[in-house]
């Protein structure tokens, strides 16, 4: 299966200037059709300056796609190359058919992943190091439970992993098992609207309101994207399987801010340090069944996404990040 993965992407697709300028560059690979139709992954890179044979794999969140330059900048600095996978259905990838962030199981992103490791190995990486945020963390946690013996990772490095859902006892435990099994059959039912007005995560990044960012929100939408039942399900397995525990043999960093807080409609500063998406204990608690050799790094006063929390504590992740890689690898 994996290998099948690997020689999927296009050969003839070449590197073109990316829409983030400053030396990064975008490949679009074909992927096999899927239900909907044509699906497409697109490969962001930046060599460091320094000929290297090691690269860093970022894979983005749910809403979301990769335009944090300071990350792959920060990374090219510490002499890593920098890939990232826009995957399919999200920012780059997106197609006009298609669903935006839709999928019905997560195994459907192995493709995209492994097309982005066999890529970065046919250019000369002997390290691979993969780092997820949120969703792609899940999604890097079980893909590579499900195809260690294949695929030889050296580190996987986890940001705010989505590990469970943070919502109240009745909605985990009833409402959404229920909607788990309706999204068995009826994939396509939406659950849960797009928000009226931006939600208080949005503003906690956006320079338009109290945060220091800019990217597209047609893409990384500030009202959010309604969820459906098939999607709904597929994250659902996948906490249920990671939940029981995982056997991922490389060394596990795994990161989170140190305290979590409700999002409200109404604007609060503590948006800006602390986590508002996820519950930080349930990312610690479920992420040190992830394997063996788990790392737990705590971030004071970092938000869901650490490397765009404030400056301090996002120069506080990329410390934590370069000196534990420094730590596995000497």
């Amino acid at each position: 299966m994996l290998l099948s993965y690997s020689l999927c992407f296009n050969l003839r697709a070449e590197y073109h200037n990316d829409i983030l300028g400053n030396g990064y560059l975008s490949r679009t690979i074909d992927q096999p059709d899927d239900y909907d139709g044509k699906v497409v992954c697109t490969i962001v890179k930046k060599e460091a300056q320094a000929k290297s044979k090691k690269a860093i794999i970022y894979v983005h969140g749910y809403n979301d796609y990769f335009f944090q330059v300071a990350l792959g900048d920060s990374i090219n600095a510490h002499g890593y190359n920098f890939y990232s996978v826009d995957l399919r259905k999200y920012g780059r990838s997106l197609l006009p058919h298609q669903d935006l962030y839709f999928c019905k199981k997560m195994d459907e992103y192995y493709a995209d992943i492994d097309t982005t490791i066999a890529i970065a190995r046919e250019e000369g990486n002997e390290n691979i190091i993969l780092l997820g945020h949120s969703t792609g963390g899940l999604s890097l946690a079980l893909y590579l439970e499900d195809n260690q013996a294949q695929r030889k990772v050296d580190a996987l490095i986890l940001n705010s992993p989505f590990l469970d859902w943070n919502l109240s006892k009745t909605m985990e435990n009833i409402i959404t098992p229920c909607v788990s099994c309706l999204g068995a059959i009826f994939k396509r039912i939406k659950v849960q609207g797009a928000s009226d007005c931006p939600s208080g995560y949005a503003q906690s990044l956006l320079k338009d309101f109290h945060g220091e960012w800019e990217y597209n929100t047609a893409w990384k939408t500030s009202e959010g994207h309604p969820k459906r039942s098939g999607w709904v399900r597929a994250i659902h397995r996948g906490h249920k399987k990671t939940q029981k525990g995982l056997n991922i043999q490389c060394p596990i960093l795994l990161m989170s801010s140190d305290a979590s807080a409700e999002e409200t409609d109404d604007w609060n500063d503590i948006f800006l340090h602390t986590d508002i998406v996820l519950d930080v204990d349930e990312i610690q608690s479920f992420g040190a069944k992830l394997g063996k050799n788990v790392t737990p790094c705590i971030i004071k006063g970092g938000i869901h996404n650490l490397i765009l929390s404030p400056k301090e504590a996002r120069d506080n992740a990329y410390q934590s990040i370069f000196q534990w890689l420094d730590k596995i690898e000497n």
